[in-house]
């Protein structure tokens, strides 16, 4: 197949499925990896797809702009799949007794279902509905819910009081989840969303990011942390080489889902 014929049906694809992947491309139209990537950077600077770290979407997705999320609710039914396996993985890595700081996202969300199931754990959140997801007698966790002012859209407590209360309590781990990362930095769309996340990055002494495989490779706009803060990454597909090294060489461990 000529490439201007393959382009195309690379967007028709994107159209009828609102997303594709690398690896899928390159075996359904049997060329390489690497020739699918020249063809979604071509369509991606002609405005015809959204590429993304491992694949592309389409243009109208609301992440399109590269500058705002998305309703928290379109967040919860998309890569739901991947969010589930993510939180599982992620409820495995904390031993009982362990204290943990969890931000308010859909993923965290997938965590916390999760980490329902497991024992002996105190969490801090500023999310009422991951509280509520541990809040379970069988699990006798120990829960505080900071308080402050509701974002209603995005089911959390945010502002000066929710991080005021977070200044009374010390953590052996965060659990984040991110808008994007880059080969510096791990970022959110939300200036008080993200001034949360680093409130908890300042008072807990390792850094867990739960993130899938459309986050990586992508910024957004306002940095949470240097990369180099985190300790660890799980997500549900292996980085690509360059994305690797720049986890490598700041000392992230990668946890695959």
């Amino acid at each position: 197949m000529k490439p201007a014929a393959r382009r195309e049906a690379i967007v028709q694809l994107v159209e009828d499925c609102g997303e594709v992947h690398v690896d899928a491309l390159s075996e359904q139209f049997e060329t390489s990896r690497e020739t699918i990537r020249r063809d979604l950077n071509e369509l991606d600077s002609a405005g015809r797809i959204r590429k993304f770290h491992g694949g592309a979407r389409k243009t109208a997705s609301f992440t399109d702009s590269g500058l705002t999320e998305g309703p928290f609710d379109a967040r919860m039914v998309t890569m739901t799949a991947e969010k589930t396996a993510i939180g599982r993985c992620a409820a495995e890595l904390f031993d009982e007794g362990a204290v943990i700081f969890v931000d308010t996202g859909s993923t965290t969300i997938a965590f916390a279902r999760a980490l329902a199931r497991r024992r002996g754990l105190t969490v801090i959140t500023n999310s009422p509905e991951i509280a509520g997801l541990l809040a379970r007698p069988e699990g006798h966790h120990r829960l505080y819910l900071l308080g402050g002012e509701i974002a209603a859209e995005g089911r959390e407590t945010l502002g000066a009081l929710a991080i005021e209360q977070l200044g009374r309590f010390k953590a052996e781990h965060v659990v984040l989840t991110i808008g994007g990362m880059t080969r510096g930095e791990i970022m959110d769309y939300d200036l008080r969303e993200t001034e949360m996340a680093r409130a908890m990055v300042a008072r807990g002494a390792k850094l867990t990011v739960l993130a899938d495989h459309t986050k990586l490779d992508r910024a957004a706009v306002f940095e949470v942390a240097a990369l180099s803060a985190v300790d660890r990454l799980v997500t549900d597909r292996a980085p690509e080489p360059e994305m690797a090294d720049a986890r490598a060489e700041a000392g992230v461990e990668v946890v695959i889902a």
